[in-house]
């Protein structure tokens, strides 16, 4: 069997489908990014306790679609406009109400309207959480860490994502906190990302945008060649994610004395 060489994995990645938030693509060529806790079961569990959902920044539906059955008045956001079509042609036929949301910091969704907030991923307006959350309300979030990938940035030699510490598990506590959530539930982990080729990594570079936003194949080709040499003699990269979980719930007020 012939092993793709540099010029053959970087078509094939660059013309792989990016569509949603779907990495099928690449499965067996990356893994390992899961952290100990399975975000999915918890919020499966969540979901059968409540009769209105909203899931925050979708992406493609795909997370929420295997959480079923849902309840009878589900919303999910995306502000992506490449993704609500097809959220909506994953979400629509289950009975889900597919929302644009192209501001991140307003959520389309009326005041202490839903029993739960599910973000994976996304993107955490506390304010407007703790808004559309009716009193007894639950978050639960699992986030992307500012540390996130970060040895992969300094393999190709590209600036860091973001400062270090700007977006962690106390940073993220210290908002929705003063937003007036209680925070029932906290976990942070740097588990290890495997990658096994340089088409893999070139799609993750297309699919995370972020994480080195001036990323080209012609303007990062020199550093992707040697990454793709290191690659090949040693049978992989690994690099560090960072994921953290919380759930958090909006306080019944106490009844006046």
């Amino acid at each position: 069997m012939t092993v793709p060489g540099y010029d053959e994995l970087v078509v094939a990645a660059m013309a792989a489908p990016s569509e949603g938030w779907d990495f099928e693509w690449v499965a067996g060529r990356c893994e390992g990014s899961e952290p100990s806790w399975s975000y999915r079961d918890l919020a499966r569990a969540h979901v059968a306790g409540t009769d209105r959902l909203l899931d925050m920044d979708t992406g493609g539906g795909e997370l929420l679609a295997s959480l079923g059955p849902l309840p009878p008045r589900t919303w999910a956001t995306e502000g992506w406009p490449p993704n609500i079509s097809v959220a909506r042609r994953r979400l629509e036929p289950l009975g889900v109400t597919v929302v644009p949301s192209p501001d991140k910091d307003r959520l389309p969704l009326p005041d202490a309207s839903v029993g739960l907030v599910l973000n994976r991923h996304g993107s955490l307006a506390a304010h407007e959480v703790r808004r559309v959350l009716r009193p007894g309300g639950v978050l639960l979030t699992q986030q992307v860490g500012s540390e996130d990938c970060a040895d992969l940035n300094e393999a190709l030699g590209a600036s860091p994502a973001h400062a270090p510490d700007s977006w962690t598990l106390r940073t993220a506590s210290k908002e929705l906190s003063a937003a007036g959530l209680r925070l029932t539930l906290r976990r942070e982990e740097h588990p290890v990302f495997t990658f096994y080729d340089i088409g893999a990594v070139i799609y993750h570079l297309r699919m995370v945008a972020w994480q080195i936003p001036d990323f080209s194949v012609e303007r990062y080709d020199a550093s992707l060649r040697r990454l793709h040499q290191r690659i090949s003699a040693e049978g992989r990269i690994n690099v560090h994610a960072h994921r953290f979980l919380i759930a958090a719930e909006r306080p019944i007020p106490s009844a006046c004395a």
